[in-house]
């Protein structure tokens, strides 16, 4: 097995990191079923109880199911648990596709406006003070002086930890996972490197000065201009390809 991966983890954890990146490039799948456990063991060079565990964390993942005399069989999308942290890395990493992206980005639209909306009303001066600093680190990065990415992040995720609602707070990792993906998409197709410091800050303005309506307006706004640009791409990888009369 090729360790550079899968640094740090035990080995039952590399084999299900190795075959669940596998499962979510559609390496495997119904045209080509995963190995049964003895092949695992032979192909990974690893033991049977590492081989075992490892199938048995990618059930509990919804990847896969596996039966005696069935074999290990893949689940299809629905079942796949996407707020599973691993899941989304491996989603991450796999270039997903358009249709996951606008998914993802319909459920910021549905959950960052109400997040700052409660960032504003709950005023709470050190969370919104890290919005301020995020805010500020993106300001740097429209100078080359930060990282675009990871200071647009920084900013979503301090405004959900501003809300000061925990179950917002634990969607961290999926609205991280997304943002990683769907900037990096949105900023290609429309031409920016960085985030848009003046949009984002309207949405600070709106939380540190009270303002919960207009935080959740402002928040809205950017999560609708993020998904309108995703539905324009699958528009467009859908339109009828034009035929040529000779």
């Amino acid at each position: 097995m090729n360790n550079e991966p899968n640094r740090g983890m035990n080995l039952t954890q590399q084999v299900a990191n190795t075959l669940g990146n596998a499962i979510i490039k559609g390496v495997y799948g119904s045209h080509n079923p995963v190995p049964s456990e003895a092949t695992l063991c032979e192909q990974m060079q690893v033991s049977r109880s590492a081989a075992r565990e490892a199938v048995k964390s990618l059930a509990a993942k919804g990847l896969i199911t596996s039966r005696a005399r069935q074999g290990i069989r893949v689940l299809p999308e629905t079942e796949w648990n996407l707020f599973d942290a691993d899941v989304l890395r491996w989603i991450r990493d796999s270039n997903p596709s358009l249709e996951l992206l606008r998914e993802f980005t319909e459920l910021r639209v549905a959950i960052e406006p109400e997040a700052a909306k409660l960032a504003a009303n709950r005023q709470n001066s050190e969370k919104i003070s890290a919005i301020n600093d995020a805010l500020e680190r993106m300001s740097k990065a429209e100078n080359g002086l930060d990282d675009p990415l990871e200071s647009d992040i920084a900013f979503h995720l301090s405004i959900l930890n501003a809300s000061e609602n925990r179950f917002f707070m634990q969607l961290g990792r999926i609205i991280d996972t997304t943002l990683r993906v769907s900037i990096r998409f949105t900023n290609m197709r429309t031409g920016v490197r960085a985030g848009n410091y003046a949009e984002h800050k309207k949405i600070y303005d709106a939380i540190a000065n009270n303002q919960p309506e207009i935080a959740a307006e402002q928040a809205a706004n950017l999560m609708q201009g993020a998904l309108n640009t995703i539905v324009s791409a699958l528009k467009e990888d859908n339109r009828p390809v034009p035929v040529v009369n000779s």
